[in-house]
């Protein structure tokens, strides 16, 4: 990797103080051992990256128990 290239110590702080900041973090255990691959290798074929396709199914699960709720209202 050229020098030129490298990422100053200010710019990771600056971007670690951002996301710490503006995001949520969630620690998530899968098993069985292996898992994770399976789901990721899911998400891939659909052209998306681990995360976004694990926040799309929880999006998606909460509409659908919101409206399924509001059915049974």
């Amino acid at each position: 990797m050229p020098e030129d290239s490298k990422i100053s110590k200010a710019q990771q702080k600056a971007v670690h103080e951002y996301v710490k900041r503006n995001y949520d973090r969630i620690e998530l255990t899968v098993k069985p051992k292996g898992k994770k691959e399976e789901i990721k290798a899911h998400a891939e074929l659909s052209g998306e990256t681990l995360n976004s396709f694990i926040n799309r199914a929880i999006d998606e699960t909460m509409n659908r128990d919101t409206m399924q709720t509001q059915k049974e209202i």
